[in-house]
């Protein structure tokens, strides 16, 4: 059993770097820092990163796409692009609706989320769900621009509650809010508009207040019957209008489970244990991040972040395949820019191709796979783990293995980089293309003696024959990327 104070081995710290951020090169080991450090002073150190506060520009969906998707290659602070990625999922804003409901806008929206979603992602969580309520995209999103005091839209209040805090359910499947609490929160966000300069402002003529709908519509009261708030709390205390949004984000940072806990804290810990560790963590890991972290009390992300990089459970599926470990299978994003940051790669051309294979654009390759960034399928996200799996994302995966080894010309595939030419051994060989990408410990003997008997097939090695290069060393590498273990971490 580990805890902050625990060195980390080599593998571990490798680990750490691949789970954090979105690869794990030697060269990247070699130059974080984290080698012979704790957990903990490993967390700090890469959780320390200076916040950046790019976004992703270009006047159309497939050139902010791109922008974005090249921003991650070569981006100098991983840790901080992959949890954005976490955030971007958790608070799903998707581009094709702001498409058809503000065309001249919608890059402009979603391009001023991604640098929200990056600037708050490691700080105060609370305030982060007050700056979400306010943020034009998702005003736009989640109808709040079409919720107006004489019909209430419940859009926002419903997914604030479901997806954004609390979830459905607590731990022992118990409801955490009703219908009325989601009434009563739409009437909040009653009035909430954007300008043409993408800054929020409140209608007064289209807000809610209680001396005009309090026969109707009653006082405005949240979790009467849940939450753990005897009676109930009123979101006007604070005085109506403007202020009443943010009261009622303080309101459900108060909300306790059926067991007592912190149901935010509960559930925002779950989530992020879900990203960086893999599914179903157990409530007894949820429940020590929290109180390691004092998340409950704080809501300070990092804090909840560097728990986590300090348990046990994190380290888990960076063991070898056997009984207990659980391995979380690669985002599309991170199997295709994981993959191009660990073979030195960049893209080519406007379209940000591959430069070989089938040259198809980087967006496009993406929706094969099954994610388009900024575009994710619904207010829920994309869905995870064997999801991203079906027969025709993983030809998708497969083309683009393909197109990686058989890249020529600029950003081009050079395996002289990653493997030493002089070696003559198979065994050797293929145990510097596992290295190069970093999938070693899902490989067990019987794989690397499939991966061997490849190389030998038509003789020995002779890496400095170029013909054996071209297609048995290309060929391997392609081999080891549509491997069922480089599919997941």
């Amino acid at each position: 059993m580990g805890d902050q104070n625990t060195i980390l081995s080599e593998g571990e710290a490798r680990h750490l770097l691949r789970r954090s951020g979105l690869s794990a090169t030697r060269k990247e080991l070699a130059t974080s820092g984290v080698l012979g450090l704790s957990r903990g002073a490993a967390a700090d150190r890469l959780l320390g990163y200076k916040v950046k506060t790019f976004k992703p520009p270009g006047n159309d969906q497939r050139k902010q796409h791109d922008s974005y998707m090249r921003y991650l290659l070569v981006t100098k602070t991983p840790v901080q692009e992959k949890l954005a990625l976490f955030w971007h999922d958790h608070f799903a804003t998707g581009i094709a609706k702001l498409l058809a409901s503000n065309f001249d806008q919608a890059t402009k929206l979603m391009a001023s989320q991604n640098k929200l979603l990056r600037t708050l992602a490691k700080g105060d969580m609370k305030a982060f769900v007050k700056a979400i309520g306010r943020d034009s995209a998702m005003i736009e999103f989640l109808d709040t621009v079409r919720n107006d005091k004489a019909i209430p839209n419940e859009n926002y209040a419903r997914e604030l509650l479901e997806l954004f805090t609390l979830g459905v359910f607590d731990s022992g499947g118990n409801e955490n809010y009703t219908q009325a609490d989601i009434v009563q929160i739409a009437r909040a966000f009653t009035g909430w508009r954007y300008g043409r300069n993408l800054k929020p402002f409140l209608d007064g003529n289209q807000h809610d207040t209680s001396a005009e709908f309090f026969t109707e519509r009653g006082p405005k009261r949240i979790f009467e019957t849940r939450g753990q708030i005897a009676g109930g709390a009123v979101f006007d205390a604070n005085g109506e209008g403007e202020p009443e949004i943010d009261t009622v984000v303080d309101i459900i940072f108060t909300h306790r489970d059926t067991d007592g806990a912190n149901t935010v804290a509960r559930r925002t810990a779950r989530r992020l244990l879900e990203f960086y560790v893999g599914p179903d963590p157990d409530l007894s890991v949820i429940d020590t991040v929290i109180a390691e972290s004092g998340f409950d009390a704080t809501f300070n992300i990092q804090a909840l972040l560097r728990a986590i990089f300090c348990n046990d459970a994190f380290y888990e599926p960076g063991q070898p395949f056997g009984a207990g470990v659980t391995k979380s299978v690669k985002w599309p994003v991170d199997f295709a820019i994981g993959s191009m940051r660990m073979l030195g790669m960049k893209f080519a051309g406007s379209n940000k191709y591959i430069p070989g294979g089938s040259f198809t654009g980087i967006i496009n390759q993406m929706e094969s796979m099954g994610q388009i960034l900024l575009d994710p399928p619904s207010v829920f996200g994309w869905e995870w783990e064997t999801s991203w799996l079906s027969s025709s994302t993983l030809l998708a995966r497969y083309n683009f293995a393909r197109d990686i080894v058989a890249s020529r010309g600029g950003g081009r595939f050079r395996p002289d980089k990653l493997v030493d030419f002089s070696l003559t051994d198979p065994g050797l060989i293929v145990d510097e293309v596992l290295d190069a990408l970093h999938v070693a410990h899902n490989f067990t003997a019987a794989d690397k003696q499939i991966c061997v008997d490849y190389l030998t097939d038509s003789g020995p090695p002779d890496l400095e024959d170029f013909n054996y290069v071209n297609e048995k060393l290309h060929g391997l590498f392609e081999l080891v990327m549509k491997s069922p273990g480089y599919q997941v971490f």
